[in-house]
């Protein structure tokens, strides 16, 4: 295998990227796009990139992704993609009916320079979207940002082509999620739910992708976020984004748009963040936390007090989304646990500031990288070995190579399955995410352990 021929001598690279951290803008967007109820995601590009981020999504959710294309052929790329899109606008609407279309651009589209925005307004007086229907559209470019930034500007055309303001206040107030799970968003929702608080959760892929088996397939899912509620957000009594890269602008959009006051929080993974989560809700809703959340919350710290002597100490190397990485610091962090090589393949240098503080008390060096990959980040991991690896799926091979236990976590995980009904988001998701941990240090430990010491009971 070729990792086994990498080298332990770190060298600055700045024009090569090895075993890349990340995918591309239009797999996040379309993503976001699938939030959207009857929402037929269509790529303004090649056939292949559709494929491409089709495939990916199928094979990280286990349900079938459906989307559209331009499919451009040389012609499409020399004069303009105006033509496949219209026709295509046309075809989508006739055969499959969505109730919108949230287009998206790729590499080739965007180099050439398609205005979407006017393609679409052609569309509309040629009608080709019929009355009732809608398409939207985001920026999307390969070449720039990952599948979180992608996420985040679809997420932020929902609130340009569909948040309005009517000037009466409605006592509900807007979620935006960040690029997590279906069952992570799920979770988000039962947890104002529990507040009494009405929310609108945009996007929202719970009950699309984590969807129950009927014996029925339906193209459109009953989930997601619908037009009628995404026009309502315009005049919610506030806005809570969860990540500031993934939520980040769609929240600051909407209050330039509508004046709906915003707070970004980092994404609620561990006790910390879940605890200002769920204050920024009381604060900004008036209400009580009820109880049902504060013995959920008591059942983390206890099992935090039961195990950790088996956390203590332990050298963490992290991989994945901005985001998620930032929350999943802090907690391990916070249960003392030693995060020392923690890489993002999404570009920002807010993201290593960040991943400094949090980490500033932890003994000997901490290695952080934005724009990252996971050759610098096997490097690190060869000079300086740790006890505990977590990562999406890509992670696996260095996992083996190194003997290292490996946490799957993040996006893509093509082996294994619930990550789509298992929340690691909350309370709850933080007791997940902690048995997940544990199961994989006392399966080591247990693996490495002598006759004498291979012990029944913890």
């Amino acid at each position: 295998m070729l990792l086994r021929h990498t080298t332990n001598k770190v060298a600055d690279r700045h024009a090569l990227t090895v075993n890349p951290a990340k995918t591309c803008q239009p797999i996040g967007a379309m993503y976001a796009a699938l939030g959207v109820h009857s929402c037929l995601p269509h790529s303004h590009g090649s056939q292949g990139c559709c494929a491409y981020h089709r495939s990916t999504l199928t094979r990280h959710y286990k349900e079938p992704v459906m989307a559209g294309t331009s499919s451009f052929t040389e012609g499409a790329s020399v004069f303009g993609g105006q033509a496949n899109l219209v026709q295509a606008i046309d075809n989508i609407f006739t055969i499959y009916n969505p109730e919108v279309i949230a287009v998206h651009t790729t590499c080739l589209s965007e180099t050439i320079g398609d205005d979407i925005a006017q393609i679409a307004a052609k569309a509309r007086e040629s009608g080709k979207i019929p009355e009732g229907r809608y398409v939207f559209h985001a920026s999307t470019p390969s070449y720039v940002g990952s599948h979180v930034t992608g996420f985040a500007g679809m997420t932020r055309a929902m609130v340009d082509y569909f948040a309005e303001k009517c000037g009466k206040k409605r006592r509900q107030i807007n979620i935006i999620p960040g690029y997590v799970e279906p069952s992570d968003m799920e979770e988000i929702k039962r947890i104002a739910k529990l507040m009494d608080i009405p929310a609108v959760v945009f996007p929202d892929t719970s009950n699309v992708l984590n969807g129950p088996q009927t014996g029925k397939y339906e193209m459109f899912p009953k989930g997601g976020v619908t037009i009628d509620q995404l026009k309502t957000t315009g005049d919610s009594m506030g806005t809570l984004g969860l990540g500031k890269l993934a939520s980040g602008p769609a929240a600051h959009a909407l209050d330039t748009k509508c004046k709906v006051p915003c707070q970004v929080l980092d994404l609620p993974i561990g006790i910390k963040a879940t605890d200002r989560f769920v204050d920024a809700l009381r604060s900004m809703a008036g209400v009580n936390v009820p109880d049902d959340i504060n013995i959920e919350r008591g059942r983390l710290l206890d099992v935090i007090t039961d195990m950790h002597q088996y956390f203590f100490g332990k050298k963490v190397a992290l991989i994945g989304d901005p985001d998620q990485l930032i929350s999943l610091t802090e907690f391990l962090v916070s249960i003392d646990m030693w995060p020392i090589h923690i890489v993002t393949g999404t570009p920002g240098k807010k993201f290593e500031k960040r991943i400094r503080e949090l980490t500033s008390e932890i003994p000997g060096p901490v290695n952080v990288k934005a724009g990252g990959d996971m050759f610098l980040w096997h490097q690190w991991i060869k000079n300086d070995p740790v006890d505990l690896m977590i990562g999406n799926t890509y992670v696996k091979y260095i996992s083996r190579d190194e003997d290292i236990p490996l946490v799957r976590f993040g996006f893509p995980i093509l082996d294994r399955a619930g990550h789509s009904y298992f929340p690691t988001v909350g309370y709850r998701g933080g007791i997940r995410l902690l048995e997940k941990i544990l199961d994989v240090l006392l399966d080591r430990q247990d693996r490495d352990a002598p006759e004498e010491s291979f012990e029944l009971v913890m």
